[in-house]
């Protein structure tokens, strides 16, 4: 089982909070840091000093740090053009040495597009420009050097595109994707990613959208076993209940609804919930860190939790 950081910036957060997150994730031994890929933060935060790119952060952390991976969950696919998105995560990717994985979903948080002129398509139209993405963006990682890629689709097209750069991972970086969906989101899994998600989920609702996944390889003739399964989950560790209840109350959350529905609690209690995970098929956990200056939090994992499992 593995553990990765996950930070929420559009809560509030500067480049130099980031950056000292993601420095003691990298020497307390997580396998990444993860931020989310958001313009407008949400419930009663201010969101001070305002929003930050996703790929400009990565990419400042791709120099600033050295082993950790690095990625999102997940790049909103309205936000961005599939070219210049392909370009500036290959760009990132060799920026890190090969350290980046590429998170993206179809966007859903309609007020931060509205808030920064963005459009925002109905759900289903949401959904045909990611399969779109997802085939422009892997197509042009994967032409080789030399050749061109094109593409016809229904929102976009390209042609004689020389498919450069290549990012410095072989064939090209992890793909991420996830979320609730029924249908298509594991019909695009089966087709594109690495790595399939789960955020935020019970044990149970996590063993059903796995189970959906697996059987959409599998209709898909690949081995389910190929793909990596993780879920995301808020995390809120304590030695103490004292403990554990200041660190809900700096998130705005409160101890038992956390206990329920995330990681909760003491390290033993913690080790004993990520276990029930790891039954259902959970190999990653991304732990969802919301108060960013409580760096004894994320150390106290390191040393109490990661290595009893």
């Amino acid at each position: 089982m593995e553990l990765r950081i996950f930070t929420e910036p559009q809560q509030g957060a500067s480049y130099d909070q980031l950056l000292a997150v993601a420095r003691l994730a990298e020497d307390a031994g997580y396998g990444a840091f993860f931020r989310s890929d958001h313009y407008m933060m949400m419930g009663d935060a201010d969101g001070l000093p305002g929003p930050t790119d996703a790929w400009v952060t990565l990419a400042g952390l791709a120099r600033d740090t050295s082993r950790i991976r690095l990625g999102t969950l997940m790049t909103a696919a309205t936000f961005r053009l599939p070219g210049p998105l392909a370009i500036a995560v290959a760009q990132v990717d060799r920026m890190s040495g090969g350290r980046v994985e590429f998170g993206i979903g179809s966007g859903w948080f309609e007020t931060e597009h509205t808030a920064y002129g963005i459009p925002f398509p109905p759900l289903r139209e949401r959904f045909d420009r990611l399969e779109e993405q997802l085939a422009i963006i892997t197509g042009l990682w994967d032409t080789p050097v030399g050749h061109t890629f094109d593409f016809s689709g229904k929102y976009y097209q390209l042609s004689d595109s020389p498919a450069l750069p290549k990012p410095a991972q072989s064939p090209r970086p992890p793909v991420l994707l996830g979320g609730h969906g029924a249908k298509r989101t594991p019909q695009l899994t089966a087709r594109y990613a690495d790595e399939f998600n789960v955020p935020f989920a019970g044990v149970d609702d996590t063993r059903t959208r796995f189970e959906r996944v697996r059987a959409a390889c599998a209709e898909g003739s690949r081995d389910p076993g190929s793909l990596r399964l993780s879920n995301a989950l808020v995390l809120c560790c304590g030695r103490t209940d004292e403990e554990v209840n200041r660190r809900a109350a700096a998130i705005g959350r409160e101890p038992d609804e956390l206990r329920a529905n995330g990681l909760a609690g003491s390290p033993a209690e913690i080790v004993e919930k990520i276990g029930r995970y790891a039954e259902v098929g959970t190999e990653r956990v991304y732990l969802q860190v919301l108060d960013l200056d409580d760096l004894a939090h994320i150390e106290l994992v390191a040393a109490e939790v990661a290595p009893q499992l």
